[in-house]
């Protein structure tokens, strides 16, 4: 690996070591509880939802499990699964 530069090589290592997408593992033999996995929420048009950055909105759509179109009074916001910052009310 050629470097010009001491910057582009602390780029590439970095990028390397990095992986956002990679779920951390349970060892069986950790003193620690297990982590808890929530079932996805499903929601159901005419739903009344609060969202974090959006605050209280209604279900209009369902787009098939992936994602739900959300009429928050001002605007309407396609939400994404899994729905991380959106709860029914």
């Amino acid at each position: 690996m050629d470097c010009r530069s001491e910057r582009m090589c602390a780029g590439r290592i970095l990028a390397a070591m990095t992986n956002p997408s990679a779920p951390k593992r349970y060892l069986p033999t950790s003193p620690f509880k297990a982590p808890v996995t929530r079932p996805p929420q499903q929601f159901a048009v005419g739903d009344q939802v609060t969202h974090d950055v959006y605050g209280l909105g209604r279900v209009i759509g369902i787009e098939g499990g992936i994602a739900a179109l959300v009429d928050f009074g001002s605007t309407q916001e396609r939400i994404l699964s899994p729905y991380a910052k959106m709860s029914k009310l």
